[in-house]
């Protein structure tokens, strides 16, 4: 009998110091929202009717083309990549960092994606690292990180150019109110052109973009390099009926919004004639 209470006094006691060395991870980090990286660009990416008068739509166009397309072929990998990661479950490392990782394919090729997110005192610290091997491969480099507040509601991504150009090329500021992202800036740090030498016209441009409960309830507020010197725009349209509006003093010479109507022509705005 004494040594069957033994026997169990031992049982309890290891169980014990067992559940007590055990550590607690926690949870992982919260993934900020896809739409993080993302401005909707889509009411700008159709074709107007032919023999139309469109100056002012096509104004815009061409400007948000440009964001579109760092966005959708420059920077399409790592923007991807971090697309997949809410499908991932993440492992613990150690120091309160998690680590997803992954196959992310794009146009047939497959890249294996890492992404960190380190738990820090007052933010999560988030890094990206993708690997493509094969032709045309390249090690593993970080081609984006960034920061995120604790309960979500904001942070800042840095994408990095190419595998061949690690700079810098763009920043993302993000919010995020209630369930959806309030505002998202896009700001262009790229500082030199490709020859790593001349400096980049485009440098310091950004757009703004964001949703309000206005009749135009979504708006782009645009600081951006155009033709010889920079200029700013300010954008509002209906993500319902796709019309619009712009205004620009340095573009119109006026402080005046000139507006398109639903299939991108130029139309008359409230009380004003036509331009």
């Amino acid at each position: 009998m004494k040594k069957i209470l033994t026997l169990l006094l031992l049982m309890i006691f290891s169980s014990t110091l067992f559940t007590g060395c055990k550590k607690d991870n926690g949870d992982p980090p919260l993934l900020p929202p896809v739409e993080s990286m993302e401005i909707d660009f889509s009411n700008f990416e159709s074709t107007p009717l032919k023999g139309i008068n469109d100056v002012n739509w096509t104004l815009v166009s061409g400007i948000a083309g440009f964001w579109n397309n760092i966005i959708t072929a420059t920077l399409a990998v790592p923007v991807l990549s971090f697309k997949l990661a809410v499908d991932e479950t993440p492992v613990y490392l150690d120091d309160k960092t998690w680590q997803w990782t992954y196959t992310a394919s794009y146009l047939t090729i497959s890249y294996t994606a890492r992404l960190t997110g380190q738990i820090r005192s007052t933010d999560v610290l988030w890094k990206m690292y993708i690997t493509r091997t094969g032709a045309g491969g390249f090690s593993e480099f970080l081609w984006f990180e960034g920061t995120s507040e604790l309960d979500g509601t904001g942070g800042i991504w840095t994408l990095n150019y190419s595998p061949t150009d690690q700079v810098p090329v763009l920043e993302i500021e993000w919010t995020k109110t209630a369930a959806t992202v309030g505002s998202v800036t896009y700001t262009y740090v790229k500082e030199k052109l490709a020859d790593g030498v001349t400096t980049n016209p485009f440098n310091g441009s950004y757009i703004t973009y964001g949703l309000t409960t206005n009749t135009y309830d979504a708006y782009y507020s645009i600081h951006y390099y155009y033709n010889t010197a920079f200029a700013d725009f300010d954008v509002e349209w209906s993500t319902s009926t796709y019309d619009g509006r712009v205004m620009s003093l340095q573009v119109f010479g006026d402080e005046e919004w000139h507006y398109w109507d639903s299939n991108y022509s130029d139309a008359l705005g409230p009380g004003k004639s036509l331009n």
